[in-house]
């Protein structure tokens, strides 16, 4: 009768986040993992580049005036980090813009991608409107430096573009700054990215685009 030979099962290797979680100090941190496993998604699913993981600085001491209850409130209100990150293309264009664009023939291909900010959540993580104030106010504002590269970007791609081209992107990016200062085009937005760890979850991350203030209806 033949030997029947039995072999003990094997664990399955670990994943690529799983040891990178394992790598980093981000396993004894569930906020810091979250925020990983996020920029994870976002590098090998969605092909982000320039990928950044900010870490907030915690909210000064609380006002003494404030009770209690309010402060503790206060010191819970803003996520311990961010992520920052180029996107493959864009992700949302305010309706006012659209149309700025497709009355002067621009593309979206047109426009030079910028850094979009997302902030790394878990599914059932509690929010309230003052957390999400918070990390508005904690975003950077719209600077000279990037209205500077934008400019210097139209320019240099006179060479590949008629004149005609480079006059319409120089004055977008122009009329682009002066939208942003008043709001024109919209406040700053921002992606939540919420990552599914319930009972029987299987990681899968859902993104949400989240703006500053009212936003104004498509029409179509």
């Amino acid at each position: 009768m033949p030997a029947v030979i039995r072999s003990s099962p094997q664990a399955p290797e670990s994943s690529a986040l799983t040891a990178l979680l394992a790598s980093t100090s981000a396993a004894s941190d569930p906020h810091s993992a979250t925020a990983v496993q996020v920029l994870h998604n976002l590098q090998h699913q969605h092909l982000w580049t320039s990928l950044q993981i900010h870490e907030l600085p915690k909210p000064s001491s609380p006002i003494s005036d404030f009770p209690s209850s309010a402060s503790a409130e206060q010191q819970a209100t803003t996520p311990p980090f961010l992520i920052s990150g180029i996107p493959p293309h864009r992700v949302y264009t305010h309706p006012d813009e659209q149309l700025f664009m497709l009355e002067r023939g621009l593309r979206d291909d047109d426009i030079e991608l910028e850094r979009m900010y997302v902030v790394p959540t878990a599914h059932g993580q509690s929010w309230s409107l003052r957390k999400m104030a918070a990390v508005f106010d904690a975003l950077p504002e719209d600077g000279d430096e990037a209205h500077a590269q934008s400019l210097d970007d139209a320019n240099a791609d006179e060479s590949g573009n008629n004149a005609e081209k480079v006059a319409k992107l120089t004055a977008y990016y122009e009329y682009r700054r002066v939208a942003r200062l008043s709001k024109e085009w919209g406040g700053k937005r921002l992606l939540l990215a919420m990552v599914d760890r319930g009972m029987g979850g299987d990681g899968t991350v859902v993104y949400y685009v989240v703006q500053e203030g009212a936003v104004k209806p498509r029409q179509n």
